[in-house]
């Protein structure tokens, strides 16, 4: 990777960092809210929404229709390779890559495993990425479309989930866990309600790597994304269908954050498959495939 790349993939991360860094803060503030009683929680909760957010709180948006949902996932994946190209790496940023781990597989076909949740604004522009690269692979049903949490960092994030979905490959497989929903529990590690269950084994990659934060994808652990590859903030204020329209616009920044990603996980993904098909692993995707660090 030349230095300027290097730059830019680092002050990316860091941005990211920072970012994460405020939303676990956050978190822990409500957190807080939650668990204490009397008084003093009553005229926290009435600062905040005096100081913070007047009116009523915000309620969550609502999802999107099973039409729409099937609209907006073919445009994700309709997007063509010469934008995908011209992208490159965008502005997203890279991959961390393991050490001596044997192959992740399923099905014979490396697998992809997700972990996130419904409420979480940097699972949210995650989403994006995963389903325009995987789509270069194979086909996804039953995609829904709903927004992160009104009450977090970034809030209402327009995005997908994967509750519910199929995913279809001759080449890779994909193993996606909505973790969490977006209905608050204090019980949980999140403060979330539990959606779906990791497996065993999906629960040991994530207590090894994910470093106690979502998203976490482990590419057949070969490659891992522990936090989000961008912001969410290019996202802010538009509808699901204006994301996969930009998504096609190479010089706009929601192309830059998510093709660029995608196409960080499509090179991955590529070094698994060897390179098949070859409309995914297109000399331009080969080309980042040289930046992986291993």
């Amino acid at each position: 990777m030349a230095s300027g790349q290097r730059i830019q993939a680092r002050g990316a991360r860091q941005r990211v960092a920072a970012q994460r860094a405020a939303a676990r803060r956050a978190q822990r503030t409500r957190r807080l809210l939650l668990a204490g009683g009397g008084i003093l929680i009553v005229m926290i909760l009435a600062i905040v929404l005096v100081a913070v957010r007047p009116g009523q709180p915000a309620a969550p948006a609502a999802p999107g229709t099973a039409a729409q949902a099937a609209e907006v996932a073919a445009a994700v994946a309709g997007v063509p390779a010469a934008t995908f190209d011209s992208v490159g790496a965008g502005t997203a940023t890279g991959l961390t890559a393991t050490s001596g781990q044997p192959l992740l597989t399923s099905g014979g076909k490396p697998e992809v495993v997700y972990m996130g949740g419904e409420y979480c604004p940097f699972c949210a522009a995650e989403r994006w990425a995963l389903t325009t690269a995987l789509s270069r692979f194979g086909t996804f049903t039953g995609l829904g479309l709903i927004h992160s949490s009104p009450t977090d960092v970034y809030a209402s994030t327009p995005t997908l989930s994967f509750h519910g979905s199929r995913f279809t490959s001759k080449y890779v497989s994909f193993a996606p866990v909505e973790w969490f929903g977006e209905a608050s529990d204090a019980s949980t590690p999140f403060g979330h309600a539990y959606l779906e269950q990791p497996t065993a084994q999906q629960a040991a990659l994530f207590s090894e790597y994910a470093g106690g934060s979502i998203p976490f994808v482990d590419i057949g652990n070969q490659y891992l994304i522990p936090q989000a590859q961008y912001l969410p903030s290019a996202l802010q204020g538009m509808s699901w269908s204006q994301v996969a329209a930009a998504m096609r616009d190479p010089g706009s920044p929601v192309a830059k954050d998510i093709d660029g990603a995608a196409n960080i996980i499509t090179a991955a993904v590529c070094t698994l498959t060897d390179n098949q098909p070859a409309t995914a692993c297109t000399p331009a995707v080969q080309s980042l495939e040289r930046t992986l660090a291993r």
